[in-house]
């Protein structure tokens, strides 16, 4: 598989396939236009962000969005991966994350990248490529936000025991009432 670094001109490209990976993995971004997307792709690549295409007989088949300008001097963040809807499942995801360990990153590096909860075909796609579970990113959404389907009823919690992403087992009980 051949690989070049993706320039300004490649904004277009990969805006469209950044949408489509939004869409594939259920992000909140995928219902803004595809201006948005552009303009997002391009920020990335004017500012601290390197995207790589990956090329398969002459056509772009996937693109690697990363950066090495973390907190952490010793990481590489990997922000996106995508690989078109029609070459899944033939080896491009892992030929382009050896690629990347091999030709692109440095060795010294740790990489880390993070996936969408919800998103079960991208956590064992790392998995398989060999990246393990660190930590877990959680967010407080706005106060005006309605809180998810899933809430627990008025006096019950619903509690959880889950452990580097593997679902545990469920109970309710009872919330003390004051």
């Amino acid at each position: 598989m051949k690989y070049r670094f993706a320039a300004v001109e490649d904004v277009p490209l990969l805006a469209r396939m950044n949408r489509q990976l939004t869409e594939d993995e259920g992000h909140r971004n995928r219902f803004h236009t595809d201006t948005w997307f552009e303009d997002r792709m391009r920020d990335f690549i004017n500012g601290n962000y390197r995207a790589i295409l990956f090329e398969r007989e002459e056509r772009i088949v996937a693109y690697a969005l990363f950066t090495d300008q973390t907190e952490n001097i010793d990481t590489v963040y990997l922000r996106q991966i995508f690989v078109e809807r029609s070459c899944r499942r033939q080896g491009i995801g892992r030929d382009a994350i050896r690629i990347l360990q091999e030709e692109i990153w440095p060795a010294e590096k740790r990489i880390t990248v993070g996936a969408l909860q919800g998103n079960r075909a991208a956590i064992e796609f790392y998995r398989a490529v060999g990246f393990r579970p660190y930590s877990i990113e959680m967010e407080l959404p706005p106060a005006h936000t309605a809180p998810p389907a899933h809430t627990a009823k008025p006096g019950r919690a619903v509690l959880s025991t889950e452990c580097e992403g593997e679902p545990g087992p469920m109970r309710t009980g009872d919330l003390e009432k004051d």
